[in-house]
């Protein structure tokens, strides 16, 4: 079974991973971690200059690609063939597109918890995977 794991290394990620490692049948799943991360900002009129913004955002993309590493082989040591991905973009376009590419038969999600004033306000991107999906979809709760 090849299985998608779109991560955002809130506070769920760990759990995320943690139930993926238990599956039944892991030993012979394909699991593709994703982590979709922010699309390159719009920094027009910033005092603080594009260079000192580029040097940061770049060092937040390198700390997030040593932590999707190290997820990727916590899983791999589990015996689950992983391939970890890490792309800029719209994160519901992103997830679809890459399962498709993949030809993922799962998602795996994480839900934040956040509540429906929040959701309302921002929109959930668990809420809009779930409907959205031609695919089953395991959300994986933030409270245990």
């Amino acid at each position: 079974m090849k299985i998608l794991v779109a991560i955002d290394f809130s506070k769920v990620t760990d759990r995320m991973v943690d139930i993926v490692a238990a599956m039944p049948g892991k030993d012979s799943a394909e699991v593709f971690l994703l982590h979709v991360a922010a699309p390159e900002p719009d920094f027009v009129g910033y005092e603080a200059g594009p260079e000192v913004v580029r040097d940061q955002v770049a060092a937040e993309f390198r700390r997030e690609h040593e932590r999707l590493q190290q997820l990727a082989e916590q899983l791999r040591g589990a015996g689950i063939t992983t391939t970890a991905i890490m792309i800029r973009g719209s994160t519901v376009e992103t997830i679809f597109e890459q399962a498709r590419k993949r030809g993922a038969e799962l998602l795996v999600i994480g839900s934040h918890g956040h509540g429906a004033v929040f959701d309302l306000l921002f929109g959930s991107v668990s809420e809009k995977v779930v409907r959205q999906s031609t695919l089953p979809v395991l959300v994986v709760p933030a409270r245990a």
